[in-house]
């Protein structure tokens, strides 16, 4: 697997009104936070010019940085923050609805894959791979369920923040269709066809007894072979992604009720969701060492369950930010308690910063998408002030995010092109301004 850096097709020059955004930070930040500033102007333009690509049928390709593929996750991530100004600018509009026409044909591709390329090139992570189903668009073939949740979350809010419904297409139902599908197949994953390895040293690159992941019992949740991070998960059950579900299920009942009524399929997506939310409930919490009812962060059914948190979006930290919960609800935030402490095998305490990392990349580094949503999941402004200040004191002089970070050396980061993080820090300080899209 060969890296880039910067060298996707641009999109095309910077749109005025994300110049205009870019003026009103810069006021808003003054000299005090000017370097926040330019670190926004930075990861907003680097995005639009160098990760977009429109091609002549109006899809737009979307790279996740300097690995050369859309991951379905990334993309959803790395376009949200334009939304604020999608509704009074076509160019950005029309970009974003490219994104969803993307993602729908790569999910009517194949649904359980993570990552996917420009062209059916045949392009991969890793010539070793197999699985049940191949395809040459296919870059990486993990059945992660939150990349089946992204794209759904992206119609929504792009329809709530523009008044469009012109992206709720036939490629949109029957992508609705096969997502519905897919997650009712992974209620019963004994009886789904899906498996994948990969021949390599690290364990969390593949999913154990040939391909088929660990025991599990049976709950109403959606079985996922691997986390946002890309790693395989201990127990299959990844209890963040599953209230992801429930949210963007919500979602899909109400589009087939009110923007394009589909009886049967508003049906099928009301009982998955109530059967994901049962199961949730049922299985999906545990205690903490204090004794208090936390969510757990995996479990299998079977009485396994996995206390700690990932950086990777769904986490359970980023809850209320998916929409699952509110912010001040009790088991949210003795869940937050505990995660944002060495309780969580993955959080971090250095001499720069302290946050929380990822099994993902080595020990003692935070990543900057698990700050900024400890941003957005707080109404403390003192609290998300902080964490924008060392946000950018830990970019080792590059007015950019990175994947995972030294907290005692930040000149020791994974991934110097990462724009998911990029764009996590751009929706942070607009947050911090006020400067938030319809949700």
């Amino acid at each position: 697997m060969e890296l880039i850096q910067n060298n996707c097709t641009p999109n095309n020059t910077l749109p005025i009104s994300i110049k205009e955004l870019i003026g009103k930070v810069y006021e808003c930040c003054g000299i005090k936070n000017k370097k926040w500033a330019e670190t926004f102007e930075c990861a907003i333009t680097n995005t639009w010019i160098r990760t977009l690509n429109t091609h002549e049928n109006n899809t737009t390709f979307v790279i996740t940085g300097d690995i050369p593929a859309m991951w379905l996750r990334d993309s959803s991530a790395q376009i949200r923050p334009y939304l604020l100004l999608a509704k009074n600018d076509p160019n950005i509009a029309n970009t974003i609805a490219g994104v969803l026409k993307q993602q729908f044909i790569y999910i009517n591709i194949d649904p359980y894959a993570n990552a996917f390329n420009e062209e059916p090139n045949g392009a991969h992570w890793d010539a070793s791979d197999k699985s049940d189903v191949s395809s040459a668009w296919v870059w990486e073939r993990k059945f992660e369920l939150d990349s089946l949740c992204y794209p759904i979350q992206l119609a929504w809010l792009f329809y709530l923040n523009t008044n469009r419904t012109d992206h709720f297409d036939s490629s949109f139902i029957q992508a609705a269709k096969t997502i519905l599908n897919t997650l009712q197949a992974e209620q019963d994953h004994a009886n789904s066809p899906y498996f994948f390895t990969r021949n390599c040293d690290i364990p969390t690159e593949s999913l154990i007894n040939n391909g088929r992941g660990t025991p599990i019992k049976n709950t109403g949740m959606v079985w996922s072979g691997f986390r946002p991070s890309d790693d395989a998960c201990t127990y299959h059950y990844l209890v963040p992604a599953n209230m992801f579900a429930t949210v963007i299920l919500d979602y899909l009942q109400k589009i087939f009720t009110y923007v394009i009524p589909n009886k049967d399929l508003k049906q099928k997506a009301e009982k998955l969701c109530n059967d994901i939310r049962k199961g949730l409930i049922e299985y999906g919490k545990c205690t903490n060492t204090e004794g208090k009812e936390i969510w757990a962060y995996e479990v299998d059914g079977l009485g396994n369950k996995l206390i700690m948190d990932d950086s990777n979006i769904p986490s359970l930290l980023s809850a209320p930010y998916l929409g699952y919960c509110a912010i001040d609800d009790p088991t949210y935030l003795a869940t937050r308690k505990t995660i944002l402490s060495e309780e969580n095998p993955y959080y971090y305490r250095g001499s720069l910063a302290q946050g929380i990392g990822s099994n993902h990349t080595p020990k003692n580094y935070i990543w900057p998408i698990a700050l900024c949503i400890q941003g957005l999941t707080t109404n403390n402004k003192q609290e998300k002030e902080q964490i924008l200040n060392t946000l950018v004191n830990i970019d080792a002089g590059t007015h950019m995010m990175h994947e995972g970070i030294n907290v005692d050396d930040s000149t020791q980061f994974t991934r110097p092109w990462f724009s998911w993080a990029n764009m996590m820090f751009c929706e942070l300080l607009l947050n911090y301004y006020g400067f938030n899209i319809k949700i």
